[in-house]
């Protein structure tokens, strides 16, 4: 297998990629050629503006982390960053600065949201923003693809006692960020989404791959919005390469983010049996070919296999990149079967 492509969202989807590479380089992955492209196909459905400025925090994410700039102690972010322009902002009490933009960040912003107003497609601009951080690090092994060049939002409705309707519908960052996630949410909406279509280059590595990855990112608001562009979920039943997918949950609970609040608003199991279904079979409906469960979920591999999909249970915890590396390993395996 040389050409692997990879649905991603942000810090789950990132850190899977790096350790993915990772083990590609130190031969960890058995039956990928150690010269294999890797393309990353990124949620943008989180993208906002945000005092004047254009933000892509799942690509950012993606490109900080395989460009060696991600800041892996806070979570999010540059590292090394300093936040004066933030303080001053809040001197001023311009609203909106729960979202915290570091000055590092705040450039690659800028230079984003003036390609953009200059008339450059988001896909255009990501792939100019690359050659600083992937380029040097990774020549052309890497490829980094918003999902859209087209405007997708994702935002959440929530009780609102004071409103007429009794609900009030926020950003998605807003619910994530100010509000911690720490309410029940009543309706996702997709803005966009409907009348989106996939990204230059998207559709060529769903169909040219030999292997498509889902990682352990949000199914709702990442995952999910990417198969939400029109034309994607097909590209995937299409494809000829496997289709294999990791867990996010690990006994019953979300490793990192707030997949038990988005999959409890679309009315699915927050387990690892319950994701697997949801993305389901590919030939009967669904998009996969293999699901990975952690060792703590071991009892799930009979339904899923039952399903139709190939499952297996295998350390899913990414301590370290060569435990990551041994669950892409795994993941290879499963469906080379």
């Amino acid at each position: 297998m040389r050409d692997i492509t990879v649905l991603s969202g942000g810090h789950g989807g990132s850190k899977f990629i790096s350790g993915l590479l990772h083990g590609i380089s130190t031969g960890r992955v058995p039956g990928i050629e150690r010269d294999a492209r890797i393309t990353v196909i990124a949620n943008t459905a989180d993208d906002l503006w945000m005092h004047g400025v254009k933000v892509c925090p799942d690509l950012d994410t993606v490109m900080y982390t395989l460009g060696n700039g991600f800041d892996h102690d806070r979570g999010w972010g540059r590292k090394a960053e300093t936040w004066s322009i933030k303080e001053e902002l809040e001197a001023y009490g311009v609203p909106g600065t729960w979202f915290g933009l570091g000055d590092r960040d705040i450039a690659t912003h800028l230079v984003r949201t003036q390609m953009l107003e200059a008339g450059f497609s988001l896909s255009q601009v990501t792939e100019a923003l690359c050659e600083r951080w992937l380029k040097p690090v990774w020549g052309e092994r890497v490829r980094l693809l918003p999902m859209t060049d087209d405007r997708v939002e994702t935002h959440v409705a929530v009780k609102d006692e004071d409103s007429p309707s009794g609900l009030s519908v926020v950003h998605f960052q807003e619910y994530w960020v100010r509000l911690r996630a720490g309410v029940p949410v009543e309706k996702l909406i997709f803005v966009g989404q409907d009348e989106s279509k996939p990204g230059p280059g998207v559709m060529d590595a769903l169909l040219k791959s030999d292997l498509v990855i889902v990682p352990p990112s949000n199914p709702v608001v990442s995952i999910g919005t990417i198969l939400g562009v029109p034309g994607i979920r097909e590209g995937l039943v299409a494809t000829s390469a496997p289709v294999v997918g990791i867990s996010p949950i690990i006994s019953g609970h979300h490793v990192r983010g707030m997949a038990e609040q988005m999959l409890a608003a679309i009315g699915v199991d927050a387990t690892a049996a319950g994701v697997g279904l949801h993305y389901g079979k590919r030939g009967s409906g669904g998009v996969l070919d293999g699901w990975l469960v952690d060792t703590a979920d071991a009892a799930a591999v009979p339904a899923l296999t039952e399903s139709g999909l190939k499952a297996a249970a295998v350390p899913l915890w990414m301590s370290s990149e060569d435990a990551t590396a041994d669950i892409a390993a795994a993941a290879v395996e499963l469906v080379a079967r």
